[in-house]
Order: C-alpha cells, then sequence, then structure tokens
C-alpha cells in the first residue's frame, strides 16, 4: 500500500503504517497525526506494576476500559547465550527508561512493558520462586498444533497514537537519536535482537475499515461500531479479572503477573455467511442470550457485565434443547473461583499482519494476564468443550461448540511481566 496516497482513509493509512513499521511509516503517521502534543513521561508517575494500564486508559461510559488503538508486539532473544550481564541489565534498563521520560503513562503517550520466558529462565542455574508458575508452552486441545514462542521476551507497546509506537520501536532499535524530544540513552538492539515484530489494532471502526482480509466475507459484514472482526463488544468489566487479582502478592516478584499470548487465525466466512445474528449470539454468549434477546447490535447495551454467569449451570441443557452451546458459557465455568472472582484479564486485538496468497489475513492476538498460568490453561479446556460433545450428536469438537469452528490457534508463549524494578533481565530470585 502506498502511504502517500491521500485518497485512502486517515485511520486506515495510520493502521497500515503501523503495520509495515520503519522510519517512511513513522513519517507518514506523524503527518497525519494533527497538532496535538504527544504528553512527556514523568518518571515518579509510574505505576510499580507493568501491567497497571487500567487506571491510564479511557473507560467508556459504562466503566469498560477502553484499550490503546495501536499495539506492537517485539520478540527479542538477547545476543549473549550465558546470563545477561550487568551491564545487558543496565543497557536494557536506559533503554526501558528512555520510553519511560519521553511519554506519559497513558493511552495518550505509550503504555509498555517487557515480559520473560521460561526459556530465558532456564538460562539460570537457580529456580523461579515455588509461587512463580511458568511452565513451557503446550498444545491445550486435541485438534490444535500451534508454533511454540519461546524467544526470550517480548515488549509490547500500546498507545491510541501510531506515531507513538512507531517512534518508540525506532528508539529501541537504535533508529532514532530523540524520542518525544527527550534524548535517548541506551538501545535495545545493543544488547538482544527482534526474533519477531506482530503488530495490531482495536476499537471501533478499525476492525470494518480493515475487513478487507482472508477470513472475512466479501459483503463487508463487520459491523462498523465493532472492535474486533467477529462483531461483538469484548473486556466487560464485570466478566474481566482486577488488576490486583491477577497480581503475584509475595516473594521477590511481588507485583508480577503471568502473560500468555496467543496468535489465532480466524476464518469467518460461515460466521458471517450461514449463521444469522441470533445464531452468532448463541455461539459468543450463549443460546438464553438469543432467546431472550439481550444482545442488542455488537451488545454494547449489555453495560459493563454480559451476564454470563447466570446462564452457566445451564449449559448441557442448552447442549440438549438449542444443539449448540455459547464460547461465553463454557469459559466462565473454569473462569471463576470459589468467591466468584474472574481469574483472567484479556487484553486482545486484532491483526492484519499475516500474508497468505497475497492477501492479509484476519487473525487475533491474545494477551492474558492471570495469576498463575494454570488458571489460563484450565480456561482454555473449559472453552473446548469435549464433555459436551456427549450431550448431543449435534455438537461436535468444533460445531457447534461455541466459537471453535472458526478460531484456529496458530502461536502460543508464556511470559512472566516482573514488576517495574525488576524488569530488566532480572535473575530468578532477584533481590528485593
Amino acid at each position: 500500500m502506498d502511504l502517500s496516497d491521500t485518497d485512502l482513509p486517515r485511520r486506515q493509512i495510520l493502521k497500515t503504517a503501523v503495520a509495515l513499521g520503519g522510519a517512511s511509516a513513522l513519517s507518514a503517521c506523524l503527518d497525519l497525526g494533527g497538532s496535538e502534543p504527544v504528553p512527556t513521561g514523568n518518571l515518579n508517575a509510574k505505576p510499580s506494576r507493568q501491567h497497571a494500564w487500567r487506571e491510564y486508559v479511557r473507560q467508556d461510559e459504562h466503566g469498560n476500559s477502553q484499550l490503546p488503538k495501536h499495539q506492537i508486539l517485539l520478540y527479542i532473544n538477547f545476543d549473549a547465550d550465558a546470563q545477561p550481564s550487568s551491564d545487558t541489565r543496565l543497557t536494557l534498563e536506559q533503554a526501558l527508561t528512555t520510553l519511560d521520560r519521553a511519554y506519559e503513562w497513558s493511552h495518550k503517550g505509550l503504555l509498555h512493558s517487557i515480559a520473560y520466558s521460561p526459556s530465558y529462565f532456564e538460562r539460570f542455574d537457580q529456580p523461579l520462586p515455588e509461587n512463580i508458575d511458568l511452565p513451557q508452552p503446550r498444545a491445550l486441545s486435541p485438534f490444535e498444533s500451534p508454533t511454540f514462542d519461546t524467544q526470550d521476551a517480548v515488549i509490547h507497546l500500546a498507545s491510541d497514537r501510531a506515531n507513538v509506537v512507531l517512534e518508540a520501536e525506532q528508539t529501541l532499535q537504535g533508529k532514532q537519536d530523540q524520542a518525544n524530544g527527550v534524548s535517548v540513552d541506551g538501545q535495545l538492539t545493543d544488547v538482544a535482537t527482534v526474533d519477531s515484530r506482530r503488530t495490531g489494532f482495536i476499537g471501533a471502526g478499525l476492525p470494518a475499515q480493515h475487513q478487507d482480509a482472508a477470513g472475512i466475507p466479501d459483503s463487508n459484514p463487520v459491523p462498523e461500531a465493532s472492535p474486533l472482526f467477529m462483531g461483538f463488544e469484548v473486556g466487560f468489566r464485570g466478566n474481566q479479572a482486577t488488576e490486583d487479582y491477577v497480581t503475584i502478592q509475595d516473594g521477590p516478584f511481588a507485583g508480577a503477573t503471568t502473560k500468555v499470548i496467543a496468535n489465532i487465525r480466524q476464518r469467518l466466512e460461515d460466521w458471517y455467511d450461514e449463521q444469522s445474528s441470533k445464531d452468532r449470539i448463541m455461539e459468543m454468549f450463549s443460546p438464553s442470550h438469543a432467546e431472550n434477546e439481550l444482545v442488542e447490535g455488537t451488545g454494547s447495551n449489555l453495560g459493563s457485565d454480559s451476564g454470563i454467569d447466570q446462564f452457566v449451570d445451564d449449559i448441557e441443557a442448552d447442549a440438549r434443547e438449542y444443539s449448540r452451546v455459547g464460547h461465553a458459557q463454557k469459559a466462565a465455568r473454569a473462569n471463576r473461583d470459589a468467591a466468584g472472582n474472574v481469574k483472567l484479564l484479556r487484553r486482545h486485538f486484532e491483526s492484519t499482519d499475516d500474508i497468505e496468497s497475497d492477501q492479509r489475513v484476519a487473525s487475533l492476538h491474545f494477551p492474558s494476564l492471570q495469576h498463575q498460568i494454570t488458571d489460563f490453561e484450565d480456561v482454555r479446556q473449559a472453552m473446548n468443550g469435549t464433555d459436551l460433545t456427549e450431550a448431543t450428536p449435534a455438537i461436535r469438537q468444533r460445531v457447534n461448540n461455541g466459537i471453535l469452528e472458526y478460531i484456529f490457534v496458530r502461536r502460543r508463549g508464556n511470559f512472566l511481566v516482573p514488576p517495574r524494578r525488576h524488569r530488566a533481565a532480572p535473575t530468578p530470585k532477584p533481590e528485593s
């Protein structure tokens, strides 16, 4: 795509620029960024948790968090095979501190984090503390065979401003002398190599603008109001874990959390062409949501809670009566603790990074935060709905079984997101 084409919609140019990356993409974003300055950072105003985002992003009228529109994931490997040196630690901290100084910690500036894989911690003779659950990624259903992300670490950049995530990336890679007017101290690429770059977007209008992708019908069915390709609201406050809940409270990594990032291929031709709106509501939420007409349009009328909890116990009866079950209905079975608290904090966003037969492909990046990786694995296995195939012959492993017919896990990685004080190449047992 030619970013100089002035006939293209502004938001299409911005999203495409983030996907392409590089100096020319940054220049295009700056030309379209308007005159409003990007707020600079205050080191004393940064939260101690890298995953502390909720207080720093937009909220809708129901108090649901609105994630930053433009996001980049940089999967990195440290250059040395041995344990990171003190010089590596210092350089990495300087690079991250440059971002802290350059940008306000908010959707108007930049939210960012660095998280470390089990493979990274295998560099050390010491094990992680017993309260840190960080296994290697694995297949979580009998019908998936994802590629596992075992790079040392992943850096996550997020902002409502496309030029900000691009400039931050350029800064980390040593291609900028300044970031938002702040001098650059330390460069990520002095100590690490970017193994994989992935980008995405979220928010009403962006998926509709970019639905010309493999996996989405040519009829352009994605609603303008939808934040995601599948046409429904996400991230209801009442159906998300709190940041406090997913935070590790004790030990040397107190203030950390664990993070799973999956990349999911979407094939939505049947979702839109064969399923009615009522069918889609049944399979996304629950049959009772459709029968009781609880969902209007994209579901914004649901407010701050999808109401899924009241339909979890009905799932086997729904399977027999309606010959299908809902995605949210299945997952909720394992996504609550004994006190009713939600376990996972999901921060997913769309992408068209991948190319097949010269066409961009609809996919989803699915970061999930939780106290321990086992929590995510339990929810994923409940989402498989394998047990429900016994309720009626109409429900098969991937048919009439939530949204499994339309999503395919391509990659998955497990990570630890340390607290800010230990974010630069930590040892398994850093000093408190």
